[in-house]
């Protein structure tokens, strides 16, 4: 499957372990994404994961930088899986068919949806990032996270950036799974993915030799980082 809106790096495709760490990750999706260098766009990092991922590549390319905070909607019995989104302005994405897949009642829909309102609202306080759409509006964005699995928090994300009026919006990811990525470029303009793969079992993690998780005081510590060297620290 193919889509011409999507841009990938053939060397890469169906590989593991191709990024050293998130910050390589963002040096060669800033290869990618040499139009827009020094450009008026955006770019917009999701916590925790693609805050160093989108700093380096808003670095290397010489753009303003925001944070983009949206969190899953997350199992009760897992911190990782997710059937949802919640995004800066409230925007919420819920994937009905895995609700009705595991049989979950409103009650519990809702108490996972609050939590991860709750983690959106936290996030935009410590990181100082106030939603100020009149920045966004007509505004090229390229929202960057670590990579795409399941696709919840991009598509979230891309909900809100369309109730802002955002301009162009552009996805760029280290990596991602097919399943999931070819839906989602229909809503956007672009999507760079540097390491595109297939198959039954995926995880993001697979595209790095050195993976950990990303906590909020690392955030915290890249954002001072960043607008120490840039002097741009852009918030929504």
């Amino acid at each position: 499957m193919s889509t011409k809106n999507v841009y990938t790096l053939p060397e890469l495709e169906n590989h593991e372990e191709v990024f050293r760490d998130r910050e390589h990750a963002g040096d060669v999706l800033a290869g990618m994404l040499q139009d827009y260098r020094r450009s008026e766009a955006l770019v917009l990092g999701i916590p925790a994961g693609g805050v160093p991922v989108a700093t380096t590549v808003a670095t290397q390319l010489g753009l303003s930088f925001a944070i983009l905070p949206v969190s899953k909607i997350l199992f009760p019995w897992t911190t990782e899986s997710g059937f949802g989104a919640v995004a800066f302005d409230g925007t919420e994405w819920i994937n009905e068919d895995i609700v009705q897949d595991y049989e979950m009642d409103a009650d519990t829909v809702q108490t996972a949806t609050k939590i991860a309102q709750e983690k959106v609202q936290r996030r935009l306080q410590r990181f100082h990032a106030t939603p100020t759409f009149s920045k966004l509006k007509d505004r090229t964005v390229i929202i960057v996270d670590d990579g795409i699995a399941a696709g919840s928090t991009i598509r979230a994300g891309i909900l809100a950036l369309q109730k802002a009026q955002a301009g162009k919006i552009i996805i760029a990811i280290p990596t991602g799974h097919d399943s999931s990525l070819y839906p989602i470029a229909k809503l956007v303009d672009t999507i760079y993915c540097a390491n595109l793969r297939g198959g039954y079992s995926f995880a993001v993690a697979n595209a790095y030799q050195n993976w950990t998780d990303v906590s909020e005081d690392e955030v915290a510590i890249i954002l001072e980082q960043f607008k120490k060297e840039n002097k741009s620290g852009e918030c929504i």
